[in-house]
């Protein structure tokens, strides 16, 4: 039997993800907690060559990488031939109702359809919970009037839907046949059909574009300060971007490091009134206007130094930081519906006016994955609701 190490940290999104894949393999593996056995962190850089993100994961000798990379090998089929398991023959399974994607979006219109015995069935994507499980703290969501964690409310979501007998199954959707009907969708060597299917696969997060990033990505670049900002105690840190998510993320790693340089390329940020002033407050944060990173330095062991560069003067200065976390928005992840389904020309899904019909009969798209103004939690719900009951009237239309 193969031994298959996941180096981790408690409050992990990617972790989360890459133990459901591994357990619907039907492997054991041997967690390690960097933060309940700190003395491992030292142990699984040494191991992983510098890298310095969760999750790390090691099967016998070999080195995966992160929760990215375990699924590649999936989706090309390697890692049943790594973890020597044998690959199922494909089962074929008909619903009436099918969403893709578990954040509030895919949820919401499960909890709809399923009150209207439409008996749905989520398949989860590879992120269960969507982007809200990266989120430490969510205070802008009804009902939570001390504010809730992402996870948690997420948690809450999945129980009530559950509570109206969804079926949910985890994994990603790798195929989709469109071009006739019952749909067709491709999962883990699994078929499903559908009368009507429901996308709600959200959004993931933008990197920069620079060579020097994607080289020290997992080595000092991140994207997650909830999974990574542990490894940066007592250490300086910058995070780029102007939004709600970049100044979360910098209050939130002001709990771990000496200082954060929050970067931004304007001179005002987009972000709440509300979440400004609290980072306007912070004695450790230090905002760093009108700048852009240049370049992420670093050597064999991983980022050194980060360089930016004023937009106006065209100025450079390195804010000795040995972490980025990167925070500049979102892609949707509609890649699997490009040639098929209307969507513009960054990915968001078009759908018809004032309803969540696409172009093609039967599909309705909601979430984050169509909505390229407001992308909130609440919104992400609403539009669920939406999509769930235009199915609902669409498929009585077709009796």
């Amino acid at each position: 039997m193969k031994e298959i190490v996941i180096y981790s940290t408690e409050y992990c999104p990617f972790c989360v993800r890459a133990k459901q894949l591994l357990k619907s393999k039907e492997v054991e593996y041997k967690e390690i907690n960097v933060d309940t056995y700190p003395e491992q962190k030292a142990v699984m850089i040494e191991k992983a060559n510098g890298g310095r993100t969760v999750p790390q994961i090691f099967i016998d000798n070999y080195h995966v990488g992160g929760c990215d990379d375990l699924y590649a090998l999936d989706r090309q089929g390697k890692l049943d031939e790594l973890l020597e398991t044998k690959q199922k023959g494909q089962d074929m399974t008909h619903k009436k109702v099918i969403i893709l994607g578990s954040g509030p979006a895919g949820y919401t219109a499960a909890i709809y359809a399923a009150r209207a015995n439409l008996s749905p069935l989520i398949l989860t994507g590879n992120q269960k919970g969507g982007q809200l499980t990266t989120t430490t703290e969510v205070e802008n969501f009804p009902g939570f009037p001390q504010g809730v964690d992402g996870n948690e409310l997420m948690a809450k979501f999945e129980e009530q839907a559950a509570r109206f007998e969804t079926e949910i199954i985890f994994g990603e959707v790798t195929k989709a046949d469109l071009s006739s009907k019952p749909f067709k969708l491709e999962q883990d060597n699994k078929i499903y059909t559908c009368d009507v299917l429901i996308i709600a696969t959200g959004a993931t997060a933008r990197y920069l574009g620079l060579e020097s990033e994607t080289k020290y990505k997992n080595k000092g670049v991140s994207a997650c300060a909830t999974c990574d900002g542990f490894f940066y105690k007592g250490e300086k840190v910058a995070v780029n971007g102007g939004g709600d998510t970049a100044l979360e993320e910098a209050h939130y790693l002001t709990n771990f490091c000496e200082k954060v340089f929050l970067i931004h390329r304007r001179n005002e940020f987009r972000a709440s009134k509300a979440m400004q002033k609290r980072i306007l407050d912070n004695e450790k944060i230090e905002v760093v206007w009108d700048s852009v990173v240049d370049e992420v330095i670093g050597d064999e062991t991983g980022m050194t130094d980060l360089q930016v560069r004023n937009v106006k003067t065209g100025e450079k200065q390195t804010l000795g930081t040995k972490g980025l976390f990167v925070a500049i928005g979102h892609k949707p992840n509609t890649n699997l519906f490009k040639g098929v389904l209307d969507m513009d020309e960054v990915g968001y899904l078009i759908t018809k006016p004032n309803s969540t019909h696409m172009n093609i009969e039967g599909v309705f798209a909601c979430g984050d994955a169509m909505d390229k103004n407001y992308r909130q939690a609440i919104t992400a719900a609403g539009t669920g609701c939406m999509a769930a009951i235009d199915a609902e009237r669409w498929l009585a239309e077709q009796e």
